[in-house]
């Protein structure tokens, strides 16, 4: 089944409530066509944010997500919020492991692998970030990764396995530098974390790149990958219409456009409308 392409925007911590919102409602009405049409957005601002921004992108078919979550499903934990807690407020997938967050908040293996099994237990799609911390060749980046996802599911009820999963490789010595790791780099990563993830999860898991990622990316990576996980760049909703446009390509490449003209060619012919 061709997956639609993915695009996730972290709004960080750049952005107050209100200029949250005026953001998003120019986000989302920029997305008028292109989802539903093979591409995915996800829109990932802080808690606070979370319900408004949810109630703008329902009738679009924009999702939210959250950027972070705790493991606990209620208890003495304070300043912390749950998977339940998410799901109500109509998150639909949550940042787990970003390399800001093991870097700044003690985010270790062990913490990241309790929250990815707490997200999938509550139905929350996970975005789970890997990446290697210094720029190394390929190979000890793939080395890396694999074993940060070996290490992630640890914790996963063997009932969530297939579940619907995003992986995204960030490479922490790329994220809020001037350049985004060269596309053969990507490419050799992402190409060895989706043949894991095909042998040890299902074909419902997808990987998307981060780590400055912006304009003129996707096309030189899209073999490898199923879309972006973006930041500062897509902070500029000019920006993120041209990174919108190139999903867009990319997904009819695809054959998305084929495939939804043949499912409604099936809906038609059984009677329904």
């Amino acid at each position: 089944m061709t997956k639609p392409v993915f695009l996730g925007i972290s709004l960080k911590m750049y952005f107050d409530h209100q200029q949250t919102l005026s953001w998003a409602k120019e986000i989302v009405a920029r997305c008028e066509g292109a989802v539903g049409d093979g591409v995915e957005v996800v829109l990932i601002p802080s808690f606070p944010s979370l319900q408004a921004v949810a109630q703008l992108g329902v009738d679009r078919g924009v999702k939210v997500g959250a950027q972070d979550v705790f493991w606990e499903p209620a208890g003495p934990y304070t300043g912390e919020v749950s998977a339940a807690t998410l799901a109500q407020v109509g998150c639909t997938f949550v940042e787990i492991g970003h390399a800001e967050r093991r870097q700044y908040f003690g985010d270790d293996d062990d913490a990241v692998a309790k929250k990815f099994a707490a997200a999938l237990r509550h139905g929350i799609t996970p975005i789970l970030c890997i990446g290697e911390v210094d720029q190394v060749p390929a190979e000890a980046a793939v080395h890396e990764c694999l074993r940060q996802l070996r290490s992630a599911f640890v914790h996963v009820d063997a009932s969530s396995w297939a579940a619907p999963l995003v992986v995204a490789y960030e490479p922490s010595w790329a994220i809020g530098s001037s350049e985004h790791a060269q596309p053969d780099h990507v490419r050799a990563v992402a190409c060895a974390v989706r043949n894991w993830l095909a042998e040890n999860w299902g074909a419902s898991a997808r990987v998307v790149y981060g780590g400055s990622a912006g304009t003129n990316l996707l096309k030189q990576v899209e073999t490898a990958v199923d879309g972006l996980f973006l930041g500062r760049y897509a902070h500029d909703p000019d920006v993120f219409s041209e990174i919108l446009d190139e999903a867009t390509k990319v997904a009819h490449r695809r054959g998305w456009r084929a495939v939804q003209d043949d499912v409604r060619h099936e809906r038609n012919r059984d009677g329904h409308p």
